[in-house]
């Protein structure tokens, strides 16, 4: 089982419309660790860390998100760190 840590940061109407949440309840159900936050400058950042093809499916649900949802881009960077779980993390 490859393992994988990306950071990505999701650009477009992903504030206010339950993006987080969704993300989140996505992660948990592909069991995908790491973190997901607002930023201040309206994008949506997150650590997804577990299984290459886990956390891929995560990215490929990220880039239509919830229904409320419009994505424009998504910028994605490899990572590192350890994480266990998923947590929502305060805006930064």
């Amino acid at each position: 089982m490859a393992e994988r840590v990306t950071r990505a940061r999701i650009h477009g109407r992903v504030q206010g419309v339950g993006y987080r949440a969704a993300l989140y309840a996505q992660a948990l159900r592909l069991g995908v660790c790491g973190w997901v936050r607002n930023r201040r400058d309206g994008t949506v950042e997150a650590v997804l860390a577990g299984d290459a093809d886990a956390v891929q499916r995560l990215l490929a649900w990220a880039a239509q998100g919830p229904p409320a949802a419009v994505v424009d881009r998504i910028e994605l960077q490899d990572s590192g760190g350890q994480f266990t779980g998923f947590e929502l993390r305060p805006t930064l």
